[in-house]
């Protein structure tokens, strides 16, 4: 559409026209934030001959009678496939996979900076899940892994599941584990910080979609001793008639005391609150934690509780998933170790094991400066990627889950 009719189309909706020009935001992503570069250069004949026909058709061949070769003589063990349908992106919601590429090629491209790994995104025109399942099988062969991104609950569950059965490389969705090994790295460190044991712990999650399910197996696979799920119709419990699938499973292993009530009531006597959907907890609601209260509000942009109001109410520490607040929750902590650890192994999936060592790494990076004010690391600390792609690499050695065990 012309400048002229978009804003004329503008008015006539009554939305105020956005000035691209004036935000800063727009003129970094001109033209797109990512390319492709070649790793060799050719210069001349003789140089187009080994890098192309006929030198490429002697290592085609030698692929095809042994296959292992392709993850030496082709880019597959450093690159990865970052999958969207655009159903869930950022706080956005279902925007479609257009709208979702300027962020799979911002995922993109910190996966290049923090773990000097190549990616392609992949924006899907299908939300239909065996759709989505075949047409990454299809393309897999050329990637060490797959990036699941902004896919909506709950078929993201299902999508990574049957992906991982049917291909031996790591699929990982990142919306659902990244958060939740920042987040049990963080919880580890205002553990430490506020005297409190994780079996002791009763931590109230807001949010039963993709992050919180992951959050809570994750917590509870750390030692966390009580966790309490609430959706929108208030706690998770065994005897609910609505849950779905996932969410019976939740709760299974959660809510143990087997609590009724709404978000605001399981907050009451709570140690630690955990929000990972939208809404909005009032001050007086976090006055009613137990002492020394940790909140981590994740919800961006907007956290469920402000950071101020929630010390204010007496929260010990908070932490949010906001760059320009202290102690942000980003998955850009995890995702490039993890998955530079998995390739550098040749890791055929990524396992709780080798997600807990990545907490473990990410909490101990700060353990010489921990403070209400610093539980995790700056994404830009010198060593982030480097230890977490260490102590996934070996917790995958351990665990017998890499292609030459």
């Amino acid at each position: 559409m012309h400048p002229a009719s978009e804003r004329a189309a503008s008015a006539a909706s009554g939305k105020k026209p956005h000035n691209h020009d004036l935000d800063p935001a727009f003129p970094i992503h001109r033209g797109g934030k990512i390319e492709l570069r070649p790793t060799v250069r050719v210069r001349d004949n003789a140089g187009l001959a080994l890098a192309y026909t006929p030198g490429v058709g002697r290592v085609s061949q030698a692929i095809a009678a042994d296959e292992s070769l392709s993850w030496e003589y082709t880019w597959r063990s450093n690159s990865i496939l970052i999958v969207t349908d655009g159903t869930a992106v950022l706080g956005l919601g279902d925007i479609g996979p257009v709208a979702a590429l300027p962020v799979m090629e911002g995922k993109s491209l910190l996966f290049k900076e923090f773990g000097n790994i190549d990616c392609v995104p992949i924006c899907l025109a299908t939300t239909d899940v065996d759709e989505i399942i075949d047409t990454v099988v299809r393309i897999a062969p050329a990637y060490g892994g797959i990036n699941l991104e902004d896919i909506s609950a709950p078929r993201c569950f299902e999508i990574e599941r049957r992906l991982q059965d049917r291909l031996d490389i790591p699929v990982f969705h990142d919306d659902q584990h990244g958060t939740a090994v920042v987040v049990t790295a963080a919880l580890a460190n205002a553990a430490i910080l506020t005297g409190k044991d994780l079996p002791n712990l009763r931590v109230v999650i807001s949010g039963a979609g993709a992050a919180g399910v992951a959050v809570t197996n994750m917590l509870l696979a750390s030692g966390v001793g009580d966790i309490v799920v609430c959706d929108r119709a208030g706690a998770i419990s065994r005897d609910r008639a609505d849950l779905t699938e996932v969410k019976a499973d939740l709760a299974l292993r959660t809510n143990r005391d087997g609590f009724h009530g709404s978000l605001f009531d399981a907050i009451r006597g709570a140690d630690v609150f955990i929000g990972v959907s939208s809404g909005t907890v009032p001050e007086a609601v976090i006055a009613t934690m137990a002492p020394d209260a940790i909140v981590f509000a994740l919800a961006n942009p907007h956290p469920e509780v402000h950071p101020d109001v929630a010390h204010a109410a007496g929260a010990a520490i908070v932490a949010t998933g906001r760059s320009d607040f202290p102690n942000q929750i980003n998955n850009v902590l995890a995702f490039p170790g993890i998955f530079r650890g998995a390739l550098d192994v040749g890791a055929t999936k990524i396992t709780e094991g080798m997600k807990l060592a990545a907490a473990e790494a990410i909490a101990k990076l700060v353990a010489g400066d921990l403070s209400p004010e610093c539980i995790v690391p700056d994404p830009f600390h010198a060593h982030l990627s480097s230890s977490v792609a260490e102590a996934v690499a070996a917790a995958a050695v351990a665990e017998g889950v890499t292609r030459t065990s």
